[in-house]
């Protein structure tokens, strides 16, 4: 990983869920047995069809809200509200992390699919207050989700940020796309590579990464 190539970067841009805190964690687990119960209940579906939606929706539309809102006109903003109703009892702080990012140069941003609220409790269990310039979530882009291109400009136009002068940390490799091409160092936070054209770097450490680039 040549450092080099985040010499220029002003700009760091992190997603929120399984890239700020590990996998192991499994709050998604709880989110999506929170967004079965909202599909059953808005859609008046069994179990099963709302799991197949709330699927659907997510490889068809970018998120299950998206989905949710295109064809069923759903009400956003008590989805969000009940789907991050989750315990964050399985976080722990992180200070190394912490201080990797505040470490970095620059600004700092947390960009996320879900709710800003819900992102601003998760960075709190982290230990991470302090470390972030400002906290964007999906109400921020309108509702549009990333990837959509939309999502990316709204939020970026709101930050102002120069997405050649950026670089975006992130765990799903579709959400990585669209700021490839707008000129962001982009780098994948998973387990496992996900090889792809619009993805410059893997690490399965974001600490250690961020570790190396200073």
């Amino acid at each position: 990983m040549p450092k080099q190539n985040f010499t220029h970067v002003s700009t760091w841009v992190f997603d929120l869920d399984n890239t700020l805190y590990p996998p192991q964690a499994r709050l998604f687990d709880q989110i999506e047995v929170r967004m079965t119960a909202y599909v059953m209940e808005a859609l008046g579906v069994a179990r099963a069809e709302a799991d197949r939606l709330r699927i659907k929706y997510w490889h068809e539309h970018g998120t299950t809200l998206a989905g949710l809102m295109r064809e069923h006109d759903v009400d956003p903003g008590p989805y969000l509200t009940h789907v991050h109703e989750i315990s964050l009892e399985g976080l722990d702080e992180d200070p190394e992390l912490g201080a990797r990012i505040a470490d970095l140069p620059g600004r700092k941003i947390v960009y996320t699919n879900g709710s800003a609220p819900y992102a601003e409790r998760v960075i709190d269990r982290r230990g991470l207050n302090g470390c972030f310039d400002a906290v964007y979530g999906v109400e921020d882009a309108g509702f549009h989700p990333k990837p959509d291109p939309a999502a990316f400009e709204a939020v970026f136009r709101r930050d102002g940020l120069n997405a050649s002068l950026a670089a975006m940390f992130e765990d799903d490799p579709r959400n990585l796309a669209v700021p490839h091409v707008m000129g962001m160092r982009t780098v994948h936070v998973a387990p496992e590579p996900a090889p792809a054209d619009h993805i410059h770097h893997h690490t399965d450490d974001l600490s250690g990464f961020l570790a190396r680039l200073m």
